[in-house]
């Protein structure tokens, strides 16, 4: 780990795509107003994480993944030109490594064991298995393995990228029907798909390279009509995987008998006759899910499954929609940006040292938790709210007037 500019892997200042800068600044700041939102009774309802549908709050977590993505096949190629291929790759995979010693050291867990003679008399699965569930696969160790996953594919065509992505897709839903959506979703719930979550965050950094590309290849402006185009696309075909959480609406004769079961019995592979339930109606709406951002019925009425915008479980509906949904906000500040010349220095400082900003959030946080009840009416978590960036950005414009940037 470094903290001195000249030894990160970031271009050269002359180099840097603003928008970049400004769309990554911005996806830290929506994370920072989440992780600390989100614990009292008065935030919004689409500032949470509700983990069967995608409110604002699921969106930020994909926005980081598509901006490595972007980073990642842009400064890949300039080090490979400048250093080679074979010094390129060590350089990656030492990096990702270290983000993933990162991770293990943040993401603390709780004691494995009260004794000594507890903790012999527990296997490698009992010590290890719930700190990889539920602890250690949170954000950074996602970026980690993502980017090693991405890895062997990150200089290749579109074409091999876009077959790595949908066939890492597949993979996920083929995972989650054997074993994976059950084991996620019981227990010592899992964050963010869990150890295989990594195979749909693939989906919003391909996404994110195939950016880099149109912007970074282009002669002037990029083709900005057609990112708009394919962002919709995306996320039309995102909900239209959503869609299928309607085969596990529960038939109203059947609603008390089932009440208290959150998860479908066959959550990925609907039942036939489900679906031929739902065809039998005859009617194109009973077809559509919600539309995101929109709260679906509660457990009670429809099952927990697969196809449901879950970022718990990692859904391909979740991550392809919020991919194509990344696109577009990219897209809105390459123009803000890269085109009106717009930019804010709040944004900036974050997004420059997204890695320290990420890392003392929850320091200040959960020191300004204990003068914040839970149960606080709106005005008083607001102004917590604004003190928490004012503290969180003080320390990050302190390291940035020294030019102290951290980086792995």
């Amino acid at each position: 780990m470094s903290t001195s500019p000249a030894a990160t892997t970031q271009p050269a200042q002359s180099n840097r795509i603003l928008s970049l800068d400004q769309f990554r600044g911005y996806t830290v700041v929506g994370m920072l107003l989440v992780n600390f939102i989100g614990a009292f009774d008065a935030c919004p309802r689409i500032l949470k994480h509700w983990h069967d549908y995608n409110s604002y709050a699921d969106t930020i977590m994909p926005q980081f993944l598509f901006a490595v993505g972007f980073a990642f096949r842009l400064t890949f190629g300039r080090r490979a030109q400048l250093q080679g291929l074979a010094s390129a790759y060590g350089r990656v995979v030492r990096r990702m490594l270290g983000l993933v010693l990162v991770a293990v050291i943040i993401y603390q867990v709780p004691p494995r064991a009260a004794t000594w003679e507890k903790l012999t008399q527990m296997s490698l699965v009992e010590i290890f298995g719930e700190p990889l569930k539920r602890h250690w696969f949170a954000t950074l160790m996602h970026i980690a393995v993502t980017g090693l996953w991405l890895l062997p594919v990150i200089r290749s065509s579109t074409f091999v990228r876009l077959l790595w992505m949908v066939g890492s897709g597949l993979a996920h839903v083929g995972l989650s029907y054997w074993f994976n959506f059950e084991w996620v979703n019981t227990g010592a719930n899992g964050i963010d798909g869990g150890p295989l979550g990594f195979l749909t965050w693939t989906i919003p950094a391909t996404i994110g390279t195939f950016a880099c590309d149109a912007v970074a290849s282009a002669r002037g402006r990029p083709n900005l009509g057609g990112m708009l185009g394919w962002s919709v696309v995306i996320m039309l075909l995102g909900y239209g995987l959503s869609c299928g959480t309607r085969f596990y609406d529960v038939p109203e004769n059947q609603v008390a008998e089932l009440r208290g079961q959150k998860l479908a019995t066959h959550p990925v592979v609907p039942e036939t006759a489900a679906v031929k339930a739902k065809v039998k109606e005859g009617q194109v709406s009973s077809f559509l899910a919600e539309p995101p951002f929109v709260p679906p019925p509660g457990a009670d009425f429809r099952k927990w499954n697969y196809w449901m915008m879950s970022q718990r479980a990692g859904a391909l509906s979740y991550l392809t929609f919020s991919a194509g949904f990344s696109l577009f906000v990219y897209v809105l500040f390459y123009v803000a940006c890269d085109i009106w010349g717009l930019k804010l220095g709040f944004f900036q400082t974050f997004g420059t040292n997204a890695l320290l900003a990420y890392i003392i959030h929850d320091m200040v946080g959960t020191a300004l938790e204990r003068f914040i009840p839970k149960d606080s009416p709106d005005w008083y978590m607001w102004a917590g709210v604004l003190v928490f960036f004012f503290i969180n950005w003080l320390f990050l414009r302190h390291f940035e007037k020294q030019g102290v940037m951290l980086r792995v």
